[in-house]
């Protein structure tokens, strides 16, 4: 089933076109790595998705998005939001402690009952793989947590309002290899209720953890197609060489 479906989108900012004639669509419960080198327009496409470049001065934009057959710009832009959360590169945890960093987003859409606010911090945090290592300090604050942590949380955060889609801005940039390692674990558990959208740098995260991997280059969509394919025998040469660390 396509849960996102892009048409002929172009973005300027101010004179300058950072995304050309995008079309694409996005299955339900896939991951869909985008890799490319900087400046190609990843990180530019994945905030289009739930319209956070509505935000920058000098924005405009070309073409349609559809989540579920409806376009995005007829959603109400926080309900959206809700609907397509997102994760990004650092994070950035709530002056609160772990337990209310989890429950805002909730209490924020009308939930006040204690007992359903714990059970969706539990469920939260058990789906992010942080559980574990928290349910016995969930009134510290969440500065006292580790940089992994502290990103898993904001993982939980985004779970915790419900979401259909999570994007994921280069989530693991800051982190270690073992942090990293549970951050894809997450993710490859996850996409059994979700889709999700990863912007990495890294190709090998790409390779481990897409279901489909998607090229940018100067805003352009290369190519999109199966990890193995894409990582094996891809279409454009251009795709070849950047995997293959000759640019980028």
């Amino acid at each position: 089933m396509v849960r996102l479906r892009i048409q002929n989108l172009n973005i300027w900012f101010n004179t300058v076109q950072s995304l050309k004639n995008i079309t694409m669509e996005i299955q339900a419960n896939e991951i869909l790595s985008i890799i490319g080198p900087a400046n190609s327009g990843k990180t530019t496409f994945l905030r289009m998705l739930n319209r956070l470049n509505e935000l920058e001065l000098n924005f405009r934009m070309e073409g349609t998005i559809e989540l579920d057959n409806n376009d995005i710009k007829t959603i109400d832009v926080q309900m959206l939001r809700k609907r397509i959360g997102m994760v990004f590169a650092l994070p950035v945890p709530l002056p609160l402690s772990i337990f209310d960093n989890v429950a805002y987003g909730p209490r924020m859409h009308g939930v006040k009952h204690k007992k359903k606010l714990h059970e969706i911090v539990e469920q939260s945090l058990k789906k992010a793989y942080l559980w574990e290592e928290v349910k016995e300090r969930l009134n510290v604050s969440a500065f006292q947590l580790s940089g992994g942590q502290q990103q898993r949380l904001c993982i939980a955060r985004t779970l915790a309002v419900e979401p259909e889609v999570i994007l994921f801005d280069e989530p693991c940039s800051g982190l270690d290899p073992v942090s990293t390692a549970k951050v894809e674990e997450a993710m490859l558990k996850l996409k059994q209720n979700y889709t999700l959208i990863l912007v990495t740098n890294n190709v090998k995260q790409a390779a481990r953890v897409g279901d489909r991997t998607a090229f940018f280059l100067n805003g352009e969509l290369i190519e999109i197609d199966k990890t193995d394919k894409i990582f094996t025998a891809p279409a454009d040469k251009r795709t070849d060489e950047y995997i293959r660390g000759m640019f980028g």
